[in-house]
């Protein structure tokens, strides 16, 4: 979905804001793409209509002083420099076809070590990551590999297609990126802070289709076109470290989960890089200028958040809209046994197991849809318990609460859940979009536009929701063991292994 979002930027509040759904492919089993021409139109029109929407509010367009991008981080996409074509469809930070090149990736790798490259990194080798999807493109795409070649291929995460389509496309296009968007690549040393050469050769990808690496927070260009015609782009971050940025978390030691599609928490731990040892990301948290230090944070990314309610709507029927699913968990008020391990794209963070597969264990005859859309919503916070359980592990610092956002906390069945499963204060703004909110301010405390000031005296005060823990400590230990036990069981499921299976025509007949 594309969101455009205009802030106050003395109050953070939303003056007024417009959506366009992207549609979403799966041309084969674990595949996911977008369409990058749908992408770039559904921000023109995001930009129009919010336009319109300013006007009857009374509201001049010139009032507004800068833009900030925000985005998917490792969703990939290739184009052609010289016609402005993409060359073909984004692959979605999801998308599992790249299972074989990650698995010849390790396979080279000295020990055959999936963490061979963390030390400059900060990431495990993993289908989630843009190198190997640039890596698979190159590899069975002959139109990519041809404009590679010849000198025309561009590659970038979406921040960089949108900025390139924005300030003028093929006609002077600005071909950049920022820090935390670099920081999911792979190509990316997070020590110096640009491209590294020993990287690009690993994965065999050349420097010259990369974008300028940039700060998170400066002007990168100006709109060539649309009704926002000259207004700067002077801010690009990550959705997660946007979400960071829009939490106000600039404090080493705070964290916020994100509650989307997948569900990621990122704990910021200042200026210096901490490389986990229990299956988390290190990844870059935002650099908000040119001349200040880069802040990093320690990530654990679940694939599968939002996803599964969705799968609950559109795969089995039981709700009719993803709304539902708190009425009617509600209405059990337990899983009654029942767990969900939704690992439909394998497990990320703290496994990283590509293998494992979503299962559901614990039915009895009395399990009803009412229990299965409980143990839902509790996957999604035994997720979360595993990563908080990780990230106290490698900080040494036991989180006190979890400042949360996204779509799903609307959802106060969830967040309660989520409280009583974590044994911490959950805390809700009110505005639960801040991923949209840390673009803006990122875009607005840029040198040379200057609306927006970040220093923790000028934030804005944001008023919040406070879920507080209910059940005792027994009764969440018990249920978070049975969730690994279930976790375990999901293991290992996908193999390479092939069989032959016959079925005889003659089953049903009598002689």
């Amino acid at each position: 979905m594309t969101i455009l979002q205009v802030f106050n930027t003395k109050t953070a509040e939303i003056v007024c804001q417009h959506q366009v759904e992207i549609n979403q492919s799966f041309p084969k089993e674990g595949w996911v793409e977008e369409d990058p021409q749908e992408i770039i139109q559904s921000v023109y029109e995001c930009i129009e209509r919010t336009c319109e929407k300013l006007a009857q509010l009374n509201v001049d367009v010139s009032s507004i002083k800068a833009v900030g991008v925000t985005n998917q981080r490792e969703t990939t996409v290739v184009w052609d420099k010289e016609t402005g074509v993409p060359l073909y469809s984004a692959i979605v930070w999801l998308d599992l076809r790249t299972q074989s090149t990650v698995e010849n990736l390790i396979n080279k790798a000295p020990g055959k070590d999936k963490n061979h490259l963390k030390h400059k990194t900060g990431l495990p080798i993993s289908t989630y990551f843009s190198a190997v999807k640039l890596r698979w493109l190159l590899d069975n795409v002959d139109e990519v590999r041809q404009a590679v070649l010849s000198g025309r291929a561009m590659f970038g995460t979406v921040d960089s297609w949108i900025i390139w389509c924005l300030t003028g496309g093929s006609s002077g296009g600005v071909h950049c990126t920022d820090v935390t968007n670099a920081s999911r690549t792979m190509l990316f040393n997070i020590h110096t802070m640009d491209w590294d050469s020993e990287l690009c050769s690993y994965f065999d990808v050349p420097m010259e289709i990369l974008p300028t690496i940039r700060s998170s927070s400066e002007i990168y260009g100006y709109l060539k076109s649309s009704s926002m015609a000259g207004v700067p782009i002077s801010g690009c971050l990550g959705d997660q470290s946007a979400a960071l940025v829009g939490q106000m978390c600039f404090e080493e030691g705070q964290a916020k989960n994100t509650y989307g599609t997948g569900c990621f928490m990122l704990k910021n731990t200042g200026t210096t890089p901490v490389i986990s040892d229990h299956g988390l990301l290190t990844t870059v948290a935002y650099k908000l200028g040119r001349d200040v230090p880069a802040c990093y944070a320690l990530e654990g990314s679940v694939a599968i958040a939002g996803a599964v309610v969705r799968w609950l709507r559109d795969n089995l029927g039981i709700i009719k809209s993803s709304a539902e699913i708190e009425t009617l968990a509600a209405t059990a008020g337990t899983s009654y046994g029942c767990y969900f391990v939704p690992a439909f794209s394998g497990l990320y963070a703290p496994y990283w197991e590509p293998s494992a597969r979503g299962i559901i264990c614990g039915l009895t005859q009395f399990t009803n849809k009412s229990h299965l859309a409980f143990a839902a919503l509790e996957a999604v916070c035994f997720q979360t318990r595993e990563i908080l359980d990780a990230m106290n592990q490698d900080s040494r610092v036991p989180l006190a609460q979890l400042q949360v956002d996204g779509g799903m906390t609307s959802n106060r069945l969830l967040m309660q859940l989520q409280a009583d499963i974590l044994g911490v204060t959950v805390v809700r703004p009110t505005m639960s979009e801040t991923t949209a909110l840390g673009a803006a301010m990122a875009a607005g405390a840029a040198e040379g536009v200057n609306v927006w000031n970040l220093r923790s005296s000028h934030l804005p005060k944001v008023t919040c929701e406070m879920y507080e823990p209910q059940i005792n400590t027994d009764e969440s230990e018990f249920r978070f063991a049975r969730w690994k036990k279930a976790v375990q069981r999901s293991m290992k499921w996908e193999t390479t292994e092939t069989g032959v299976f016959t079925v005889s025509k003659n089953v049903g007949r009598t002689a």
